[in-house]
């Protein structure tokens, strides 16, 4: 896997390589060699013109994985190169849980006639697939599953698996059902494998294992299959019928779309952004985040024009002010920070978000201590004052204790409000974070030294 992962880097320049040199054949060659997920790494990589040409390199074959891989953005720009038939043909090739990813994104013509091609059974599953949200275990859920009654013996288990001649990908264990389709417990292929023959299935199911309601949402699934070491679960609906199975390797996407998804929206970008997308688009895109911060930039500088005229009769404070925003936004970022992974894993609650709070309030006193007398000592020395030094350490002291409060509760009250925290919590702070340390600042040196 280590060797893999060291060649994937490679292979992608030198296919770069050979498509500068204009070598088509051999380029082509090379790009359908790659994996799917690599091709769509590929083309996320390459400015509009080269991306359309590599993607008239990729065979048909592998059009519907690639297509999946790709972000929401890329995807949507490819979709508008192809063909209706290239595009029937490429979602036809998908399993039932990837087409459900991806039909949305296809045009009305295609999904007709997509469902048309399908049987009753594959319609019916992709249905059941779509009607929940993406977020959710329905949503992730595969309904390629194989199912058994509890009253057959192994060695009936065993001749039906061989006569199939396949198991679903990532299949680690077999579900129960009733004839109700009503889930029953689990056995996995270790046991169907090393228990004799004649022994039925209800002896040696596992009855313990909880199926995961498919209204769960996404987040939740990974941490069960993070607590549990799940490899595949299965999905069922209010009524305990069996739906499906989520599988680690959908898991696994779920986490990293989670985790771009939190760095992009930290930068007010959106979730699928296309990093050659055309300049007037990522313009447009990018304006309204900069409107937001400008908006609160102007706040904070309002707030500073109040005490023009305590600033002009000491310049001494506009050269120290911003070490006490930069203190404050610092510590309250180390806060919300802590506090949105907490969010994120389901580690914070009503039941322990106050000892929390009074934890990180603890820790911005110390720590405001601590450096309140680090900050009045190099000031001191610096401007020859110890009162503009026992200002700065009052100042840094008030900042980062209310730092700490806002960086435990404004993610709390963003999630009430069903805001991602970290969509909007980043700029809230810092501007929160500023004002107040400017207020403590020049309030205090107004009264004292003014």
């Amino acid at each position: 896997m280590t060797a893999m992962l060291e060649q994937t880097p490679n292979r992608l320049k030198d296919i770069s390589a050979a498509l500068h040199s204009g070598t088509l054949l051999q380029s082509r060659l090379m790009l359908n060699g790659l994996h799917p997920a690599e091709i769509a790494s590929l083309l996320e990589s390459l400015p509009l013109e080269q991306r359309e040409l590599v993607w008239e390199l990729v065979d048909a074959e592998h059009e519907g994985d690639v297509l999946l891989y790709v972000n929401d953005a890329v995807r949507a720009n490819l979709i508008r190169q192809m063909e209706t038939h290239e595009l029937v043909a490429a979602a036809e090739g998908l399993a039932t849980d990837d087409l459900a990813d991806i039909l949305q994104d296809l045009p009305e013509t295609v999904i007709r006639e997509v469902l048309q091609s399908m049987d009753a059974q594959d319609r019916q599953r992709l249905e059941s697939v779509m009607s929940y949200p993406e977020d959710t275990a329905g949503g992730l859920m595969n309904t390629d599953t194989i199912t058994l009654r509890a009253d057959v013996t192994i060695d009936v288990v065993l001749r039906y698996l061989r006569r199939r001649g396949e198991l679903p990908e990532t299949t680690d264990k077999l579900f129960v059902v009733n004839r109700d389709d009503k889930y029953q417990g689990l056995i996995s292929l270790t046991d169907l494998l090393t228990h004799a023959p004649t022994m039925t299935i209800s002896e040696i199911m596992r009855y313990d294992n909880e199926a995961i309601p498919a209204t769960l949402s996404g987040k939740e699934v990974a941490n069960l299959f993070q607590q549990h070491d799940l490899v595949s679960a299965p999905v069922i609906d209010t009524g305990g019928r069996l739906l499906g199975r989520i599988t680690i390797d959908d898991v696994v996407d779920l986490i990293r779309d989670e985790a771009e998804r939190s760095v992009m929206n930290m930068a007010g970008l959106p979730d699928e952004q296309d990093m050659f997308a055309p300049v007037i688009t990522s313009t447009r895109r990018r304006a309204v985040w900069l409107g937001v911060n400008l908006l609160t930039a102007l706040f904070a500088s309002w707030v500073i024009g109040l005490f023009d005229a305590t600033i002009e009769k000491m310049v001494a404070l506009a050269i120290l002010m911003p070490v006490v925003a930069s203190m404050g936004g610092v510590a309250g970022t180390q806060t919300q920070t802590l506090v949105i992974r907490g969010m994120a894993l389901g580690q914070i609650g009503g039941a322990n978000a106050r000892r929390l709070l009074t934890k990180e309030l603890a820790i911005g006193a110390m720590n405001g201590l601590i450096w309140a007398v680090v900050l009045s000592l190099v000031t001191t020395a610096w401007f020859d004052s110890y009162q503009l030094g026992a200002i700065i350490g009052a100042a840094i002291i008030i900042n980062l204790i209310f730092a700490a409060l806002v960086g435990v509760s404004l993610p709390l009250l963003l999630r009430k409000l069903g805001i991602d925290p970290a969509l909007a919590g980043g700029v809230v702070l810092t501007t929160f974070t500023d004002v107040i340390g400017f207020i403590a600042f020049l309030g205090l040196a107004t009264i004292f030294l003014i």
